[in-house]
């Protein structure tokens, strides 16, 4: 798939049939695209979480999780954990770069704004730092996660919300 060249992408709700190909999708962007901050003992370590596809599957299940698609292939997907934590948002390499993380958000944000949320949390990961606060997200404090024998760092960031619409008067 040739990032240059892409079909305007399709967004819908994740499927149980997703599964293997979001599995494949989060390890091949860990690896591809994580590389400048992350090590490879670190890199393996993160995209280990993804081979038990039960518990993978189970993780994607409990969230609201969305699917950008291209040609009907997943390319992207975002998850939200109840009404105002992003959990996941991982982008295909081959597709990296062209607006796809953006238009998950914008999703996302609007479905948050309907659940309620006052404000949008997210653990970002160093890759995805400057994505997140060119999108107006705040850093509040830096992590280190253990994740097997290596430790990860991220940094939780909030964006706040604007009122959901109310409805007109009857």
């Amino acid at each position: 798939m040739s990032a240059s060249k892409l079909p305007p992408p399709g967004l819908r709700p994740f499927l149980p049939a997703d599964v293997p190909a979001l599995a494949d999708l989060f390890r091949e962007s860990i690896f591809e695209l994580t590389g400048d901050d992350y090590g490879p003992a670190q890199q393996a370590e993160w995209a280990a979480t993804a081979d038990d596809e039960e518990r993978f599957a189970a993780r994607l299940e409990k969230a609201l999780t969305l699917v950008a698609t291209i040609a009907g292939e997943p390319v992207a997907f975002v998850s939200l954990k109840g009404a105002d934590t992003i959990d996941m948002l991982y982008v295909l390499p081959s597709a990296a770069r062209q607006g796809l993380a953006t238009m998950l958000l914008d999703a996302i944000e609007k479905l948050a704004v309907a659940r309620g949320a006052a404000r949008l949390r997210v653990d970002a990961s160093d890759t995805a730092r400057d994505l997140f606060e060119r999108r107006g997200f705040k850093p509040q404090q830096r992590n280190s996660v253990p994740l097997g024998a290596e430790w990860l760092a991220n940094t939780t960031m909030e964006k706040a919300l604007g009122a959901p619409a109310k409805s007109p008067p009857r």
